[in-house]
């Protein structure tokens, strides 16, 4: 266990504005697609968190050329590849210990024919199997074997050809592998099931930008046609929607003023509405979003009477990264919703620490939570903690600032993997956090 913590003194309301970074989940996918071209790639709005940086170190092993003209833009050229860097123990240690590495292996089949990869490190939310991403590589003509004693994939594909291809999940890094290694793959591969999330609409415009041809982008059926090359091109990341619903729930909580400066609200989806059914008040201010401090917000019920149930689903559903924020949120909120976390059986354990705090939670089973709203009658208490994950760290740092005294929350590497210097932004905004 990492033994940094955030100290945090709750229970005051903050003020200001906040920037979101560029989203992690994205830059994870389009940072990979430099392999793609020996040519120069800019990318802006580069988060600088834990796991970003060590997928640009893992480039850099490969011998892909990195200069950094701002603090949140790199110029990557990968026309000197050293593959032979896959095979060093530096590549095993840094590549298993992110999950983003999992998607180096479309891009290394498609341009160099051939990958190796430890099972990837992340979050420990329940399982997250791979088959999706090399069923896919597989159907394209990849053949992989898997050394369960270095729990180590070795993936190769002399010449990868087009086909049609029905995803057996709706995985968003399982549809970026493939869409990364369709474009370079001869003929035209017809992906059906694929994720559309916004990460992976920004994924297909960047290859466009670099050359390939895409026809499908933001629907579940793409067509892709084999090019022989890619050039280079420059990217801007969009703002993180994670971060953006993270400090909604936490204006909420904390009984906060805010204003979320450029929010890129069209790509939102249905974030902001779920958020309001939570009784959040909100207003649209050209691209930023303004959140009023409010005293109490109250959940709506359905239509029928019936309480009020979130659930995560792909994309353009509500996003399964935001279902530990809503939970928090509903903390202090005027009635009661249930929580269906769908996607990952252990996302929601760390509920156990917002009991100790005073939160009136009924774990239904592992997918689903009932949160009975306080409705501020009782504060939360401040507890020492540990974060299992980024997005439950992020929820039990939001309920440690709504909270009375004084919280520890240990092993915050977690939460530096997914958010750029949170504690010097919150401090900004007025918050009473340090780190020890």
């Amino acid at each position: 266990m990492n033994l940094d913590a955030f100290e945090v003194t709750g229970g005051a309301p903050l003020s200001g504005e906040l920037h979101p970074q560029g989203a992690k989940n994205e830059a994870l996918q389009v940072i990979c697609t430099v392999l793609l071209s020996p040519e120069k790639i800019t990318i802006s709005n580069i988060p600088a968190i834990r796991d970003v940086i060590l997928l640009i170190d893992l480039l850099r092993g490969l011998g892909v050329k990195v200069e950094q003209p701002a603090p949140d833009t790199c110029v990557f050229q990968a026309d000197e590849v050293n593959i032979d860097y896959l095979y060093t123990e530096e590549y095993y240690q840094t590549a298993s210990r992110i999950r983003g590495s999992v998607t180096l292996l479309g891009p290394l089949l498609a341009r160099f024919g051939k990958a190796l990869l430890p099972k990837p490190g992340g979050d420990k939310i329940g399982r997250r199997r791979l088959d999706t991403h090399l069923l896919g590589l597989e159907t394209l003509g990849a053949q992989f074997e898997y050394d369960p004693d270095r729990s180590l994939y070795r993936i190769q594909a002399p010449v990868l050809r087009g086909t049609y291809l029905l995803m057996d999940e709706i995985s968003v890094t399982g549809t970026a592998n493939v869409v990364m290694a369709a474009v370079l793959a001869q003929g035209i591969t017809t992906i059906y099931n694929a994720a559309c999330e916004p990460y992976v609409q920004q994924l297909c415009r960047m290859l466009e930008r670099m050359g390939a041809r895409i026809e499908g982008i933001g629907s579940n059926l793409l067509r892709i046609e084999g090019v022989s090359g890619l050039r280079g091109a420059e990217h801007r990341l969009l703002p993180d929607m994670i971060e953006v619903g993270s400090f909604i729930g936490l204006a909420a909580m904390t009984q906060s003023e805010i204003t979320i400066r450029n929010a890129y609200i069209p790509e939102l989806g249905i974030i902001p509405r779920v958020f309001e059914r939570m009784g959040i008040a909100m207003e649209f201010r050209g691209d930023d979003i303004f959140i009023p401090a409010q005293k109490e917000y109250e959940i709506q019920s359905f239509i029928d009477g019936s309480i009020l149930t979130v659930y995560d689903a792909p994309w353009p559903g509500f996003t399964p990264d935001l279902m530990s924020i809503v939970l928090v949120t509903a903390i202090q909120a005027k009635g009661s919703v249930l929580v269906h976390q769908k996607m990952f059986e252990s996302r929601l354990f760390f509920v156990d620490k917002l009991i100790d705090m005073g939160a009136q939670i009924i774990l239904c089973d592992p997918h689903r939570a009932t949160v009975i709203g306080l409705n501020r009658r009782f504060p939360l208490r401040g507890i020492q903690m540990t974060s299992p994950d980024i997005r439950a760290g992020v929820a039990l740092l939001i309920a440690a600032l709504s909270a009375k005294g004084k919280s520890v929350i240990y092993n915050i590497n977690q939460i530096d993997r997914g958010y750029q210097f949170i504690d010097e932004r919150l401090r900004a905004i007025g918050a009473d956090i340090r780190r020890i």
